[in-house]
Formats: structure tokens, C-alpha cells, sequence
């Protein structure tokens, strides 16, 4: 009779054992686990990886003129197209003859470096940046392209935003593969955008570039694809040298 109510102990004790490693491990994957937040990309991720990969054609041939005049108003509201990024991105926006020409603006924080720019028309700290540069988009595809669809590129909402000048020429005519934005907290939404730019167009990436917006998108949460802009061909009435 001892023996049983030894041999009974034992296997209850076995049994509290296991039981208690169970828990342990299931614990492991709760509140103390390595965080996944920002993790599964989301669209823009899915976009990336559709995107076509051929390698960088020679930059022979390119002029911003192959891109038509600089900031056509191919929207026909009657303002350039510098101007139209300017009232959409700028906060406190002033005017010079009309609401078409902005004389005064602050750009609330700059994406590219997170500081607060002011913006004075003719002694400007900011730029229209090209998210897709246009040298980037030659090599890329827009080469063997007609001109409206390039003036259209040039000038698409999509591919235009308002940054800190400094910040901006640094970028130069990179892609994601060899600059993103020193504000870490915005290379989300950059890389998102240039992928909606590349898909919309029909623009190849580098093996290179892919990956990096494949690296950068697979931490982003969720991230999703932006859309809209302008149509991919001008109006007739432009035309590029």
C-alpha cells in the first residue's frame, strides 16, 4: 500500500511538471516575445514585389527637356504645377496677384528632415522634389516613351512633393537602393509612394532598388499604396524638346 501511494505521488509530480512547462512555453510567445508590430508590408509591400526588374539603361539622350517646360500647367487650372504643390503641402499660405502664385508658406514638418522650412517666393528653402527623379525614370523606361507621357510624369501629383531644398539635393537623382529619407519615420510613406509612381507608369527597378523597397516595406505595417494624380498622358497642347 505505500508502494501505490509512493509510485501515485511520483506520477502526480511528473504530471505538475509537464503541465508547468507547457505554460512556461506558451508564456514565451506573449507580452515578453519579440514585438511584430510594423511587420507585413501591407500594399505598397505587394506592389514592390510586382514591380519588374531589369538593369539601368544608359542615361545617353536625357534632358529635362525630353520632360517638357518645367511645371506645365497640364491640369488646365490655370496655375503651374509648382504652385498647385505648393498650396496642397504648404500650412499659412499667402498669395501674390490672385490665389494662383504663392508668395509665403511653411512647410510643417519637412518629410525629408522633420525641421519646420518657411517658404518666401525668389528666396526659397524648399523644393519640388520628383519622389521617381526624372534621369531615374530615363534609364528606367521613360527613354522609350512619347513625350506626353513624360510631360505627364513631370507633372503628376503622384511623383511631386515639398521638401527642405538641403535635404532634397542630397537625394540627386537616387533611388531607394542609394537614398532614402535621413527622417526615419517617413521612409514608409517615401518608398510607398515611388513604388504607386514605378506601378502606374510601368517604370522597372534595379534588382538593387527592389530589394531595398522590399526591406524598407517589410517593416512597415500595413503600408498602404498611394493612388490618384494626374492621367499618364498629357493634353495635346504640350510638347517636350
Amino acid at each position: 500500500m505505500t508502494r501505490l501511494r509512493g509510485a501515485a505521488a511520483i506520477a502526480a509530480l511528473v504530471m505538475l511538471s509537464v503541465a508547468g512547462c507547457k505554460q512556461d512555453t506558451t508564456g514565451s510567445s506573449g507580452p515578453e516575445a519579440p514585438a511584430t508590430t510594423g511587420s507585413g508590408g501591407g500594399a505598397a509591400l505587394t506592389a514592390a514585389e510586382s514591380l519588374t526588374v531589369k538593369g539601368r539603361a544608359p542615361k545617353t539622350g536625357y534632358s529635362r527637356e525630353r520632360f517638357g517646360t518645367a511645371w506645365a500647367d497640364t491640369d488646365s487650372n490655370s496655375c503651374d504645377t509648382r504652385d498647385d504643390i505648393l498650396k496642397r503641402d504648404l500650412k499659412q499660405v499667402k498669395f501674390t496677384d490672385g490665389d494662383c502664385k504663392v508668395s509665403y508658406g511653411v512647410l510643417q514638418s519637412d518629410p525629408y528632415s522633420g525641421k519646420e522650412v518657411t517658404y518666401r517666393r525668389g528666396r526659397s528653402l524648399v523644393d519640388i522634389d520628383h519622389l521617381v527623379a526624372l534621369s531615374d525614370a530615363w534609364q528606367k523606361g521613360a527613354k522609350y516613351w512619347d513625350a506626353s507621357k513624360r510631360i505627364a510624369l513631370a507633372n503628376d501629383p503622384l511623383n511631386l512633393l515639398t521638401v527642405d531644398a538641403s535635404a532634397n539635393r542630397s537625394k540627386g537623382d537616387g533611388d531607394t537602393a542609394t537614398w532614402v529619407p535621413p527622417n526615419k519615420a517617413y521612409r514608409c510613406t517615401y518608398v510607398a509612394a515611388q513604388v504607386a509612381v514605378k506601378k502606374k507608369y510601368g517604370l522597372w527597378v534595379t534588382s538593387a532598388e527592389k530589394a531595398a523597397m522590399v526591406k524598407v516595406l517589410s517593416t512597415c505595417s500595413k503600408q498602404a499604396l498611394p493612388t490618384g494624380g494626374n492621367p499618364t498622358n498629357a493634353p495635346a497642347r504640350f510638347h517636350a524638346g
